[in-house]
């Protein structure tokens, strides 16, 4: 079986990794007449209009983002409401702005340079307002488009095994990743931005769909070509990555597979011409589970990593007081992110908040490759500049303890600036919060398919550090980095790992 010849992904990750020279020597520019349509459109399939005027749910943010909303019951659906809420509050559009060429169409999740090639898939049985079927959901006009009538959830069921979540769930969303939309930019890298960005969507949609009283699970494990094909995918340009089941329906078993012939929808081009890059779709290719059998054994595995033990000072959490914890709802913590451009460089942070954002972000993620529960692929690396209780200096988060350890003391603004990529928001934030990844560990036990999980995770933590601090009114911006360069400044305490993201927090 292909996923478990794990040197695709080692000749993957090392071949996108950036450097000082690497930067400096791709001859790559933006070619602005060529830029991809943000939208897919399916110009001849009536569109299905999702209600606007949705309620919020009134739920405090950071209840939602750390996920302690449990439904009131055993059983539960979502209506046509909860749905458009979900989708909506997950890639709907938020903000927009004209510049020059055009406008930009700002979405409810942070996403690599503002592209959006995320796309949202519906697979529903019969709900209050909208009839079976399987549906795209279009954040252009608000709208859902049918491509398949009827109950196809039992075809998902059969693709991920019988995993219970699925075979429950009254409405399974399918995220897909439209390789060029990304890679007009990115080149090849864009196969490591799906899990950062399909991570980012993520981490909004479990936390709206937590507030509206529904369950939601991350599903990675399921027979690629037969979700594509579901979904009548193009697979040399979009994918299937994770499934979302939303909701439970305990006492019913899914309906029995149908059979899903080729559509040929027809779909307005991207761009004028598209460039393919090999080096994503032998890594997507690689990692591709083949039969419901492979999916389940490669879902029965667990994965056990132990931390290094503590070296350094080590600094407890604090918990924000009372008086001082944000009321506003996920949903307007959400219309008010947006990835910060500036921060000020004369500003700090408490400890406290940083507190919050790490206890949010890092309580867990529901996914069914992270077993036992709780339990997290990547570890948590510091680069504080202005915490007020901390000195300024390295350090490494011990989830267990809900302790930071000190590596190495100092001022690293000039390393956080190279760090990332030259840029200067690392350098100005207060805090920067780096993923790194025990990639040989995670790719004995899973295969290929744990680099789609080690960047997925690392993307949904990232996300959810997103919406904590703004919930507390402090800006963050996802950044990309010298791979090699992160790990020796960590090192000799991250030594042997990889770098998977790059999140900097401060003060706008």
């Amino acid at each position: 079986m292909k996923n478990h010849d794990t040197q695709a992904t080692w000749k993957y990750h090392d071949g996108t990794k950036h450097s000082y020279w690497s930067i400096r020597s791709n001859p790559h520019f933006l070619d602005w007449a060529n830029r991809p349509l943000p939208f897919k459109v399916y110009p001849t399939i009536e569109a299905l209009p999702l209600p606007r005027d949705v309620p919020q749910t009134g739920v405090a943010a950071l209840s939602a983002i750390s996920e302690h909303i449990l439904s009131a019951s055993g059983d539960s659906a979502p209506d046509l409401q909860d749905l458009a809420r979900i989708l909506c509050f997950s890639a709907g559009i938020t903000k927009q702005r004209k510049y020059l060429g055009g406008e930009i169409y700002f979405r409810a999740a942070a996403c690599t340079g503002a592209l959006y090639e995320i796309e949202l898939y519906v697979v529903t049985g019969d709900l209050k307002g909208l009839d079976a079927g399987v549906y795209h959901f279009n954040p252009a006009d608000v709208s859902l488009r049918l491509l398949r009538k009827g109950d196809f959830r039992g075809n998902l069921a059969q693709a991920t095994a019988l995993e219970s979540t699925v075979a429950q769930a009254p409405v399974t969303i399918v995220c897909t990743g439209t390789y060029w939309r990304n890679a007009w930019k990115y080149q090849a890298r864009t196969y490591r931005h799906f899990g950062w960005d399909h991570g980012t969507l993520l981490a909004n949609m479990l936390a709206v769909s937590a507030a509206s009283g529904l369950s939601a699970e991350i599903v990675l494990g399921f027979v690629d070509v037969e979700v594509n094909s579901l979904l009548d995918l193009h697979a040399r340009r979009e994918v299937s990555w994770c499934l979302v089941p939303i909701g439970r329906a305990a006492s019913s078993s899914p309906p029995a597979p149908r059979e899903a012939a080729a559509l040929g929808l027809e779909t307005i081009a991207l761009s004028k011409r598209e460039v393919e890059y090999p080096a994503m779709l032998e890594m997507h290719d690689a990692s591709s589970l083949e039969a419901g059998e492979e999916v389940a054994q490669w879902r029965r595995k667990q994965l056990i990593v132990s931390a290094p033990a503590p070296e350094g000072d080590a600094v407890p959490l604090q918990q924000l007081a009372k008086q001082d914890q944000p009321r506003d709802t996920i949903e307007q913590v959400i219309l008010r992110r947006g990835s910060s451009r500036r921060f000020d460089k004369t500003a700090s942070i408490r400890l406290a908040e940083l507190s919050t954002i790490l206890d949010c972000a890092t309580g867990g993620v529901s996914a069914d490759f992270l077993e036992p529960a709780g339990s997290q692929l990547n570890d948590v690396y510091l680069v504080v500049h202005a915490v007020q209780g901390l000195k300024p200096g390295a350090y490494f988060f011990r989830r267990e303890q809900n302790t930071l350890e000190l590596l190495k003391e100092g001022k690293f603004r000039a390393e956080a600036y190279h760090l990332g990529l030259e840029q200067q928001l690392p350098a100005d934030a207060c805090v920067c919060v780096f993923f790194l990844a025990d990639l040989n560990s995670i790719l004995e036990r899973y295969g290929n398919r744990g680099y789609r999980a080690a960047q997925l995770e690392a993307g949904v933590i990232g996300g959810k550090m997103y919406l904590a601090a703004y919930a507390q009114r402090l800006g963050a911006t996802g950044l990309t980095f010298f791979d090699d360069d992160v790990i020796q400044f960590f090192s000799p305490h991250a030594k042997g790992k990889s770098a998977m993201f790059l999140l900097a927090i401060g003060k706008p």
